[in-house]
């Protein structure tokens, strides 16, 4: 029985690692990091749809320095961040870590824009979409926007389940029958970090899904109940400073200590690394001066 079984999954996985061949990584502190741009992901979250049924859902998460930091004093979130099949780099604090550490990350992914781009993609290929969390009302009045946004875009149902759902178990297992029921192609979960990473983790065995992806406050900002900074401002990487503006007594300590201890993470990880290169390097000029003397 277990040779049989064997036989069966072995094509399955090479079918897997050719249409989801895995992005080079960037390990900061306990987080993996994709080095991957919004274009790479779309093209590998949509084959994975595409091919639903060869893969157990695929989830995703959007790493930057608040999420690194929270990972380093939670193991429990720790383990789901690392469990994710997909770490797409949401915040610009981890693009420029990357470019300290030598290892250039392309771009932000951020996990608003990549579920807009899901959106967008989901309406070319008729797959549906399923908003849970968020402020109450804003996944219904999201679905309502992005509908309007790009014609043909099925979002097959939305639910905002109330503070401290996942302890009642007769709230969990309705969520999560009412999901199965419809088995939408993509799940996007607002719940906020580390709740929607360890949440998504521990129930993607239990649900009929193609991907899970956690989008934080992209369902208030879509449906206008929470303003997002204005393009120009996105781009120059400047978003966090004017969340910080918007929010300061909610955000303040996330910003202005939680960057502080993100920059000093950064940089610990870059004194090993080179203390690691430069110890490399004198060990290789001692072997050739060796190999010159006939030592």
């Amino acid at each position: 029985m277990m040779e049989a079984e064997s036989a069966v999954a072995e094509p399955e996985m090479e079918l897997a690692r050719t249409l989801l061949p895995r992005p080079p990584r960037l390990v900061l502190g306990r987080v993996p990091i994709d080095r991957i741009s919004m274009e790479y992901a779309a093209v590998l979250i949509v084959e994975a749809l595409l091919h639903r049924g060869v893969f157990p859902p695929l989830t995703i998460v959007g790493p930057n320095a608040h999420l690194v930091n929270l990972a380093e004093r939670d193991a429990r979130f720790a383990a789901a961040m690392q469990a994710a099949d997909l770490s797409v780099p949401d915040g610009i604090s981890v693009v420029m870590a990357s470019r300290l550490l030598r290892v250039p990350i392309p771009e932000r992914v951020p996990g608003g824009d990549l579920m807009e781009r899901m959106c967008e993609e989901a309406a070319h290929y008729g797959l549906r979409m399923y908003f849970l969390g968020g402020l109450p009302g804003a996944a219904a009045m999201a679905a309502h926007n992005l509908r309007r946004r790009y014609p043909g875009l099925r979002i097959c149902g939305t639910a905002c389940p109330p503070p401290g759902f996942e302890n009642d178990s007769e709230q969990m297992t309705q969520i999560r029958n009412e999901i199965n029921t419809v088995a939408p192609d993509v799940l996007c979960i607002a719940f906020g970090a580390p709740k929607q990473e360890i949440w998504m983790q521990e129930n993607r065995d239990k649900l009929r899904v193609g991907a899970i992806l956690p989008v934080g406050a992209a369902f208030d900002t879509q449906s206008g109940l929470r303003r997002r900074a204005p393009k120009w401002i996105q781009q120059f990487g400047m978003e966090w400073f004017f969340r910080l503006v918007m929010e300061p007594r909610r955000l303040g300590r996330r910003y202005l200590i939680g960057n502080a201890q993100f920059l000093t993470l950064a940089l610990r990880q870059w004194i090993r690394q080179e203390r690691t290169r430069l110890k490399r390097g004198s060990d290789e000029t001692k072997a050739q001066v060796q190999a010159a003397s006939g030592d």
